[in-house]
């Protein structure tokens, strides 16, 4: 597991406490009853200021499953332009 990986699995463990660290990484709005709009911003906000990017909330709606966000920050951390 790489840096951002754990970084964003912190990020949904203060957003979600109560979802267990084996279930971090199958997350997704789907899979998670509290995961509302209020949840959704969180997240954004707290996925800016941890990788120092700025998120489109456009983005917002296909970046549900942990997976997604996962390759969204591999292209944004990698290629910051993008």
């Amino acid at each position: 597991m790489d840096n951002t990986e754990k970084r964003l699995e912190g990020i949904f463990e203060t957003v979600f406490p109560d979802l267990s660290p084996d279930k971090v990484r199958t997350a997704s709005q789907d899979s998670l009853e509290n995961w509302d709009s209020i949840a959704a911003i969180t997240l954004m906000n707290l996925i800016e200021e941890e990788f120092g990017i700025q998120m489109d909330f456009d983005d917002a709606e296909r970046l549900t499953p942990f997976s997604e966000m996962m390759n969204y920050l591999n292209e944004r951390v990698t290629n910051p332009a993008v």
